[in-house]
């Protein structure tokens, strides 16, 4: 089968949020930029060098982009990656579904009555 472009990328993004801490990282990101120390902080039963690490997979699978300012390194979340699985594998099928929700709640609801004139 011939490789599709951005596989590999796409890959690592589901091997990135395959793990629990690395998602617990991501849901600590979606609050706000954070310092590398600040997130090793909030791992209190982790090494400094098993975050570091979760961190690594992160960035290699583009949920996460890196600046320093001065000595110290901001990480922030970015939401392209997620954004891409979501328009390939969940939009295709959210007409369906709420069309399918839709047709339920017309079924189960008693139809309304219209308004009276007064």
């Amino acid at each position: 089968m011939p490789s599709e472009p951005g596989l590999e990328q796409m890959d690592a993004v589901w091997k990135a949020l395959s793990d629990p801490t690395r998602r617990a990282i991501l849901d600590l990101l979606r609050q706000g930029p954070r310092m590398t120390t600040e997130i090793v902080d909030s791992f209190p039963e982790m090494t400094r060098f098993g975050v570091m690490k979760h961190l690594d997979v992160l960035r290699n699978a583009g949920l996460v982009n890196t600046r320093e300012e001065g000595r110290q390194r901001v990480n922030s979340l970015n939401v392209v990656p997620i954004r891409q699985i979501y328009e390939r594998w969940v939009s295709r099928y959210q007409d369906f579904w709420a069309d399918t929700l839709l047709r339920v709640k017309e079924d189960v609801e008693p139809p309304s009555e219209p308004p009276k004139d007064k």
